[in-house]
């Protein structure tokens, strides 16, 4: 299977939410979702079109070349797919629903040509709104010079349906670039690199 981190977040995430809408985010143990953890990633909506990373795996930090704790999803993309990422994610929080992205990285000098498949997954934060979310990047090709930013090429949205498993209702196709060049600067950092830390409380 091409994505196996994605596939096994989505089941774990499926087995929490046992018929509810979505599972809280208390309910996360790194242990369940296994070879996937390098993979995950924990999201928090911090305001409208704004959601933060709070925790993520190596590979995460290895795309953007630092620890990618404190980021924003938006720094992972080029200036133009920002807003889209935004809006995909807030819809993710507010309907809920379940986001897949496919993603194409921008290409350059030591960058060479790179793929990845992100799945978005939300959850209930301990106060009981929806603001949390559990989620997968996955990519095939070599990372190259560091940070990667990417343009969204495709976007999957998935209803969800409490006591049924959810199922994929729509999709939309993305253009790219035909010039990417504009895009290459990266998007500021810190400059950590980390794994995945666990981190107790209302995360």
């Amino acid at each position: 299977m091409r994505y196996r981190a994605s596939t096994q977040v989505r089941a774990y995430w499926e087995a929490l939410r046992n018929g509810r809408l979505v599972p809280r985010r208390h309910e996360i143990d790194p242990s369940g979702i296994g070879q996937a953890l390098e993979y995950a990633f924990i999201l928090e909506r911090t305001g409208p079109l704004m959601a933060r990373f709070r925790l993520s795996g190596l590979h995460l930090a290895e795309l953007v070349g630092a620890e990618a704790r404190g980021l924003a999803m938006t720094d992972l993309c080029t200036h133009r797919a920002r807003a889209r990422v935004a809006e995909v994610t807030e819809s993710m929080f507010r309907t809920p629903e379940i986001a897949e992205l496919t993603l194409t990285a921008v290409t350059g000098p030591g960058r060479p040509p790179l793929s990845a498949r992100m799945m978005i997954l939300p959850l209930q934060s301990d106060l009981g709104d929806i603001s949390r979310a559990i989620g997968c990047i996955e990519t095939e090709g070599r990372i190259g010079v560091t940070p990667r930013l990417f343009e969204v090429s495709h976007v999957a949205i998935t209803a969800i349906n409490a006591r049924r498993p959810a199922c994929r209702t729509r999709s939309q196709e993305l253009g790219l670039a035909e010039d990417q060049a504009s895009f290459l600067a990266p998007a500021p950092v810190a400059q950590r690199a980390g794994h995945l830390r666990v981190v107790k409380g209302g995360e």
